[in-house]
């Protein structure tokens, strides 16, 4: 019975951690956050195009070592795991 339940459960886990995600929010660089017709600077400003949406300027200064090793060790155990449930599963029953 419990063979049978494994299924269901593995479903309801992916369902859930995507209807989480669902709801993460996007990193969007627009300026959403003025009211139409108001662009929140001095008219008089001079210089690109200020109506224009683009990213912001991060630098350089960002060192992403840390979660590119983080996300391949990650993901290494995972394969891992799945590497060791597929060789501990034993035959598979004949449909």
């Amino acid at each position: 019975m419990a063979i049978t339940r494994r299924p269901l459960l593995t479903a309801t886990a992916a369902g859930t951690l995507l209807c989480a995600l669902w709801f993460v929010p996007s990193a969007n660089a627009g300026d959403a956050s003025t009211a139409p017709g108001t662009t929140g600077r001095n008219a008089t400003t001079t210089g690109p195009d200020l109506g224009s949406t683009t990213l912001a300027e991060t630098g350089t200064g960002i060192d992403t070592t840390p979660y590119l090793v983080g996300g391949m060790t990650l993901l290494g155990i995972g394969a891992g795991f799945v590497t060791y449930a597929g060789r501990r599963g034993g035959p598979r029953p004949a449909l």
